[in-house]
């Protein structure tokens, strides 16, 4: 429960955080907007697949997860190697320094716990 509450939560951040930059200040940085929606997309999905439950769910939440990790040391790499190309951050920046680490910390509990629940 305690995980489909956070993935909850970091939903509806980044869910609104994207919703904003994207309808106000999109032509200031394209990229790092983009990938912010992207990450809220995928959050939603998750969540979606945790409550929904069932073998196939839980299968699609376990791939979602290792692709949202997959972002996550990606984009954060990428932070850190060219900030330049990131005027302002996404969720997934600096390994999701901006939401407390909380974005690489959840794909790999959310896999765990997924593949204990099998």
């Amino acid at each position: 429960m305690l995980l489909v509450w956070l993935y909850g939560v970091i939903t509806v951040g980044a869910v609104s955080r994207s919703v904003y930059q994207i309808s106000t200040e999109f032509d200031r940085a394209p990229l790092p907007y983009t990938l912010t929606g992207a990450a809220a997309l995928v959050y939603c999905f998750i969540t979606y697949s945790l409550v929904r439950g069932g073998e196939r769910a839980r299968r699609a939440a376990l791939l979602c997860c290792a692709a949202e990790l997959a972002g996550v040391l990606v984009v954060g790499t990428w932070t850190l190697l060219r900030p330049e190309a990131f005027p302002d951050a996404t969720v997934w920046s600096q390994f999701g320094m901006g939401y407390l680490f909380i974005p690489v910390i959840l794909p790999v509990t959310g896999m765990l716990w997924l593949r204990v629940r099998r």
